[in-house]
């Protein structure tokens, strides 16, 4: 099948088998601020451009929004994507291709490709959060995704952490994400060091000790973990799976999270509680979207 990821950046896509194989693969750039119907034309090119060298049996998308994964419409969208509330995706994609088409938000994709195919696989109540430009986040509950009374579960990145903090997208003030994104990080670093660094070249900084990087890891940590307590308080999750480009640092940030974080729970949430990061990297929502479409058509 066509299995397809909208991200604010890039829209990554390929041909997937049931199996999980990825056959072929590319990307290209979303230009979002040109709006939602021409986001539209660009998985529809996307799709004829692949059906004329590959069988399939369907399109599997992945989105950024929030997502009603039963119709395939965009319930809401900020303005990174002017225009894409409202649309029904499954619906235009389909009519033009004449192919099934499933639409399930990006993050509720992430967690469905990790449990099927990754850190999550064997565990029934799990959340992922997923750190980058924002934080995004899915629920699984007793095996199943849950995505709330209007399809907007696991907005984890507005929970309130700082009260009147700074301005988020969201229109409130003092969101977690703006304090726990990879982009807030970013932030601190420049606020803290005066410059523009890199958070590759941060994070081998703090590796090797520097005092003044060291002190905003461990701030950043503190908050990041500070959400995380809450969610576990609220939850009971047996597994966190961690997602986004940040993982890349692998077992140094996952030890600092685990270290930072057990010190903050109750003794009964901390007990059989394990931190995974997501094992599928960008490949995740791909297989979690291919997945949505299977137990949706199959």
């Amino acid at each position: 099948m066509i299995v397809i990821d909208i991200g604010g950046t890039a829209i990554k896509f390929g041909v997937l088998t049931k199996d999980g194989e990825l056959l072929y693969h590319d990307s290209m750039p979303t230009e979002a601020h040109q709006g939602g119907m021409a986001l539209v034309k660009k998985i529809i090119d996307i799709c004829d451009k692949l059906m004329k060298s590959w069988v399939v049996s369907g399109v599997a998308i992945s989105s950024a929004g929030q997502i009603d994964g039963i119709n395939g419409v965009v319930v809401h969208a900020t303005d990174t994507i002017p225009g894409y509330t409202g649309i029904s995706v499954s619906q235009l994609v389909s009519e033009h291709t004449g192919l099934r088409v499933s639409v399930e938000n990006d993050v509720n994709c992430t967690a469905i490709g990790e449990h099927w195919k990754g850190a999550a696989k064997g565990y029934d109540d799990f959340i992922c959060v997923t750190i980058g430009t924002g934080i995004g986040g899915a629920l699984f509950m007793n095996g199943k995704l849950y995505t709330g009374s209007n399809f907007s579960a696991g907005e984890f990145g507005h929970i309130n952490l700082y009260k009147d903090g700074k301005p988020c997208t969201c229109g409130n003030n003092g969101c977690y994400e703006r304090y726990a994104s990879s982009a807030a990080l970013a932030e601190l670093v420049a606020e803290s060091t005066g410059s523009e660094m890199s958070l590759p070249h941060f994070f081998q900084l703090v590796k090797e000790g520097d005092a003044q990087c060291v002190k905003v890891f461990e701030s950043w940590v503190d908050d990041l973990t500070t959400g995380l307590q809450s969610l576990v308080h609220i939850f009971n999750p047996e597994l966190i799976v961690i997602g986004g480009g940040i993982t890349g640092q692998g077992d140094f940030l996952l030890d600092a999270i685990q270290s930072s974080l057990y010190d903050k729970l109750m003794p009964n949430h901390r007990k059989q509680l394990s931190i995974k990061l997501a094992e599928n990297d960008n490949k995740a929502n791909l297989l979690g979207a291919a997945k949505h479409f299977m137990d949706k058509f199959e």
